[in-house]
């Protein structure tokens, strides 16, 4: 309680305020309170907003009365740049809206103007202080004279106190009593990549294709820039490329994560070091620094980000094991302790010792991630951020952010809800989400809604796939199932993620009841020849194409807070509805979560969902097949996955 008025459960707000919650430019972010005071006056409220570094006075943004008896208030703002943004909310007794209240009780319940003498002369004396405090003395002067004129009826003194003129005017120059401020909450600001995009992950090495005897040639940068043009084609925004370092001899694994290695077997890039360097430098077979460059000016010339994987582990041979032993785990026998997640052994990694040097490895850990923005790398994707100590997150994300505010960090941490919340409240940009084992109706609905519900902390990203994850669904369910989980991912987030190989519909696991690939390009070269599957009609990259096309023309699937499920009569079929609140515009999406058969069902409480009555006239337009057709408030779709498994809809018309 501070002054006269509660001002409790503000929103958004993260660990009570301790942290910043999450919003990109443009974005219209909801605020709310529960606001109070005892008695019946009228009260009003204000979010009070600023830049923190705006040295001019602070926005006042009204807020509305959205639940009366739970005193429950709202309002929107809106970032219109990057940054962190401070706000608090402002409460005050409003006794112009008590007066005006009060009199029309009064005069509704048959009171004359003889009863009414001090009403009249309280309201005229609110008037002159508004004609004082608004700077347009005019017409509240006149109709405080007005309010005193005892030769007038009741009716005509109370005119102009009634109209439209003083209504605008108090709404722009509110009178305030006992103005109470609350505490100050924080936003940060991130650019628009930070909430919406199409990441594509691809090995650089896998891109030399095969020589004449149809052996795998190790690939380069350049022949990585190689692939830009079909990458951005695809409609794709962000270029995630695994770790581009120097990778160790020792223990070095084969194909399948095999202990037995030929000469020519290339290893884990996860394995980072070697005689060459470690994270601040790049695999000689790659090529340069000047052709790391030279692919990201590429990339940016396709409106293409460049996304760099943070593996901040080490293989036996980094420089690190021998310049800071300190950073790694010793175990009894004086060896250096390798990655176990039993029952799977990591030789070729040695995992980072957090305890006995923190302050000097996270200096150097951020200095590698300065080194990279110095390259040109504004994203980068962490990997297993859950095995570090969230403080050094909490650091390191904020430290990077002092000079380099535009740059985003996506956490790969498929971990326990808490873990996976924690690090996205200490400041990581997106979140890899447990999306891909989410699978029913029922799972989907209720994932969508948890996302949509964290907005204001967490931001999912949307992988359909992974080099560690082959989902069981992929695995069995044929091409069909492919497009699915594409429609699913590209519609229900602002984010999603492909893994190279998934247009191909690559499905065969390393053996049954595990998620890992088959000759999984973590271990080997992986060439592919994406033209070839195309050509035969084998590829489900122009699927891919539409699905990005769609989301780029509709503002509605760019936003994460407000999606709507629909009822549908049938567990196989799936509908939702997004709206951005910016443009007002709403996509249907209706997806077929079964891709062996044709699924028909009724998709009801159309028009709700579009803002209409239940009577009203709705025209859709199909964005998958171009059809415009008429939709009622319960409607009957019928999707066949041969034909699409899915219908995205946008607004032809509407009344």
């Amino acid at each position: 309680m501070n002054g006269r008025f509660s001002i409790s459960n503000v929103a958004p707000a993260v660990g009570n305020g301790s942290r910043p919650t999450k919003a990109v430019v443009g974005e219209h972010v909801p605020v709310t309170a529960t606001v109070w005071r005892e008695g019946h006056e009228a009260i009003a409220a204000n979010v009070v907003w600023r830049h923190e570094d705006d040295q001019s006075p602070a926005l006042n943004v009204a807020m509305s009365l959205a639940d009366p008896g739970l005193d429950h208030w709202k309002a929107v703002v809106v970032p219109d740049r990057q940054g962190l943004w401070i706000y608090h909310i402002e409460a005050w007794g409003d006794p112009w809206a008590t007066w005006l209240h009060g009199i029309r009780a009064k005069t509704g319940a048959g009171h004359r103007a003889e009863s009414l003498s001090a009403e009249l002369e309280s309201g005229a004396r609110l008037l002159e202080r508004l004609a004082a405090e608004s700077g347009e003395p005019q017409a509240p002067l006149l109709a405080a004279a007005r309010l005193r004129r005892t030769d007038l009826d009741l009716a005509r003194r109370l005119e102009p106190a009634l109209g439209d003129t003083i209504a605008d005017l108090a709404g722009r120059h509110p009178l305030r009593d006992l103005r109470t401020p609350g505490p100050d909450h924080r936003i940060w600001a991130d650019r628009t990549r930070a909430l919406s995009g199409a990441w594509y992950e691809l090995f650089p090495r896998s891109t030399g294709g095969t020589d004449a005897a149809g052996n795998a040639v190790h690939g380069t940068f350049a022949t990585t820039a190689a692939e830009l043009p079909r990458i951005a084609a695809m409609g794709f925004d962000v270029l995630y490329l695994p770790p581009v370092h120097p990778i160790g001899q020792s223990h070095r694994k084969g194909p399948n994560n095999s202990l037995h290695v030929g000469p020519e077997d290339v290893g884990s890039p996860w394995a980072i070091g070697s005689p060459e360097g470690g994270h601040d430098a790049v695999h000689p077979e790659l090529g340069t620094l000047d052709d790391f460059d030279a692919l990201i000016s590429a990339a940016r010339d396709l409106d293409l980000e460049v996304a760099l994987d943070l593996a901040f582990q080490c293989s036996p041979d980094h420089p690190w094991v021998r310049e800071h032993p300190e950073w790694f785990t010793t175990r009894p026998d004086g060896t250096i302790a390798f990655a176990e997640n039993p029952p799977k052994a990591y030789q070729d990694i040695y995992p980072l010792n957090f305890d006995n040097d923190l302050q000097g490895l996270r200096a150097e850990l951020v200095r590698i991630v300065l080194f990279w923005a110095d390259h040109g790398v504004r994203i980068f994707r962490v990997d297993n951020p859950h095995t570090k100590p969230v403080a050094l997150w909490d650091y390191l994300i904020w430290k990077v952010k002092e000079t380099h505010p535009d740059v985003l960090f996506l956490a790969e941490a498929f971990t326990r809800p808490a873990v996976l919340q924690g690090l996205a409240k200490a400041g990581f940009t997106q979140s890899y989400t447990y999306f891909t084992w989410r699978t029913s109706k029922q799972e989907l609905t209720d994932y969508a809604n948890e996302l949509a519900g964290g907005a204001d902390f967490l931001r999912p990203n949307l992988f359909v796939n992974t080099p560690d994850i082959l989902q069981a669904g992929l695995q069995h369910g044929g091409p069909d199932m492919f497009a699915i989980r594409s429609a699913l991912a590209a519609t229900l987030a602002p984010t999603w993620g492909v893994y190279s190989g998934y247009e191909l519909y690559e499905h065969r696991p390393v053996r049954q009841g595990t998620e890992e690939y088959l000759d999984s390009e973590k271990y080997q070269l992986r060439p592919r020849n994406f033209a070839e599957a195309e050509r035969r009609g084998h590829s489900l990259a122009p699927w891919i194409t539409r699905l990005n096309h769609i989301r780029r023309a509709h503002p509605a699937l760019q936003q994460l807070r407000e999606i709507r499920f629909l009822d549908v009569d049938n567990d196989a079929l799936l509908a939702f509805a997004k709206t951005d609140p910016a443009s007002g515009d709403t996509v249907l999406c209706v997806i077929n979560l079964n891709p062996q058969s044709t699924e028909e069902g009724t998709v009801h409480d159309v028009m709700q969902a579009f803002g209409l009555t239940p009577s009203a006239r709705l025209t859709l337009r199909d964005e998958i097949s171009g059809a415009v057709s008429p939709w009622s408030d319960a409607q009957k779709v019928t999707l066949d996955p041969r034909d699409a498994v899915a219908q995205i809809l946008g607004v032809v018309t509407h009344d």
